[in-house]
């Protein structure tokens, strides 16, 4: 699994804040205790509130890159602010994202290929997140279309299905899990399957069991990747048994602490 941490995002106000006054400490001390925990990947979000996002995206890749070596998924609505970013990259980076829209998918798709890096894609487009697997499915397949146009790696393609919050969207959890399975079978080489892990738990009471549930459930459908807190240490307890139990890893009395180690 590429864990990829979730937590350096402006969406969260002690991270809006520590981006708004440039509280370097707050930063590096998120990028630390992630990657200490198992994340291989860190999301970087400016957020919403952010005055200036080209110059907020290069003062985070800065900092980060201070204190860690580690690759970075630039996550911005605006593909200026990501290619702000990748100019300053020092690891191979994934931009996060595109949808399956034709000028967006242009865009990301063109820089990916001018920066040589992987892209998130996300089975949504205009209209919105669709509410049927085989909807999902036809976007997805026109992502990877896409991406083969441009001369981009299948295996460079993580693709997202959208988790919906389970308690206004109950219906959508087997549609994203079946959605992941077919996913994996679109094209040779399979291109990654993803999931923003926390959508699901969104608004409702037992967030760390839903999240926790929901992403066993989804690794044993074909999940190769997934946006998640890192620091839940019961949630990477379970992705890692999850793992172990589809014989991914070689089964020992510590393969907790082996998988950590590793």
């Amino acid at each position: 699994m590429v864990v990829i941490g979730e937590l350096i995002n402006g969406m969260y106000k002690d991270v809006g804040k520590a981006i708004v006054n440039k509280e370097t400490d707050v930063i590096e001390h998120l990028a630390e205790d992630q990657v200490k925990a198992g994340a291989v990947v860190l999301d970087v979000n400016t957020g919403p509130y952010s005055k200036n996002q080209k110059d907020d995206m290069k003062w985070l890749i800065e900092t980060i890159q201070g204190v860690v070596r580690v690759r970075l998924a630039l996550d911005s609505t605006k593909a200026d602010v990501i290619e702000e970013g990748l100019k300053i990259v020092k690891e191979r980076a994934i931009i996060n994202s595109t949808n399956g829209d034709e000028a967006k998918m242009e865009t990301i798709f063109g820089l990916a290929k001018k920066y040589n890096t992987q892209v998130i894609g996300l089975a949504m487009d205009k209209s919105g997140v669709p509410d049927s697997k085989d909807k999902r499915l036809e976007l997805a397949a026109a992502i990877v279309a896409k991406a083969m146009e441009f001369g981009i790696n299948t295996e460079d393609l993580f693709l997202d299905p959208i988790v919906l919050p389970v308690n206004v969207a109950q219906t959508q959890g087997r549609e994203v899990l079946e959605s992941i399975r077919e996913f994996r079978l679109l094209c040779d080489p399979a291109p990654n399957t993803m999931i923003g892990l926390s959508n699901v738990s969104q608004g409702t009471k037992f967030r760390p069991l839903i999240n926790r549930t929901f992403l066993t459930m989804a690794v044993a459908n074909g999940l190769t990747s997934a946006i998640l807190d890192p620091l839940d240490k019961e949630l990477m307890d379970a992705m890692i048994t999850a793992e172990l139990i589809l014989n991914k890893a070689i089964y020992c009395d510590s393969f907790l602490d082996a998988y950590r180690k590793r």
